[in-house]
């Protein structure tokens, strides 16, 4: 028999359960042979909440733009557009109505014969004529010429064979009569109330309705009315 042990002898081999090799007690203090590994230091993660603060340099243009810097780049934009306003009105005539020839129509209500066309005359050119139209229905025919006043008025010339009956309530709305009108042309004109703030000066005759409405003046309305031959 082997003579007793120290309780606390460690014994030179230790024998890892399951048949492994044993493993000297200062197996795991011998460093590799080789050079050291380079181990690298962890990079710091910035916080998720914090935000990147921007460059001095562009938050102190941003607090430079005063009021007075906006109104400068506005003007910059509207001198352009100003110009060009000007230029269209002044020189291209950009708020004249577009003028048309009367007459075309005029020559088609003459060869259609249903009714004596009488033509303005004598009206000058501040009397500018932008639409003129003969038109043939199932109850007659119409002639139309529309006028823009010397004093920016509108003023519409109707000459039609058309039932009175069925076209003054189509061309005056709720018209209704309001006396003669005395013209010096000698005809029978009469007053008449029309749509809106307009008014009229109407002719009957026995083979054609003369209508002259607007929201001109009177005075230019009779203008109208008296210059027809």
């Amino acid at each position: 028999m082997e003579p007793a042990q120290p309780a606390d002898r460690v014994p030179l081999d230790a024998t890892p359960p399951g048949g492994q090799p044993p493993v000297r007690p200062d197996a795991g203090q011998t460093p590799p042979d080789g050079p050291p590994a380079l181990v690298e230091p962890p990079v710091p993660v910035a916080d998720a909440g914090e935000r990147q603060a921007p460059p001095p340099g562009r938050e102190k243009a941003r607090s430079e733009r005063s009021p007075k810097d906006m109104v400068l780049s506005l003007l910059i934009l509207l001198v352009p557009i100003a110009l060009l306003i000007a230029f269209y009105r002044g020189f291209l005539g950009g708020d004249s109505p577009v003028t048309v020839d009367p007459a075309p129509a005029l020559e088609q209500a003459r060869s259609a014969n249903v009714f004596p066309v009488a033509q303005p005359t004598g009206l000058g050119d501040d009397w500018r004529t932008v639409n003129a139209r003969f038109q043939t229905v199932a109850d007659g025919a119409t002639l139309r010429i529309g006028y823009v006043t010397p004093e920016g008025r509108g003023a519409q010339l109707v000459e039609s064979n058309v039932p009175a009956e069925k076209l003054l309530p189509a061309e005056l709305s709720d018209g209704q009569p309001q006396g003669p009108v005395d013209l010096p042309d000698g005809l029978s004109w009469q007053r008449y109330t029309a749509r809106g703030n307009e008014q009229a000066l109407v002719l009957l005759e026995p083979n054609r309705t003369v209508i002259v409405v607007g929201d001109a003046g009177e005075t230019e309305l009779r203008r109208l009315a008296t210059s027809l031959r």
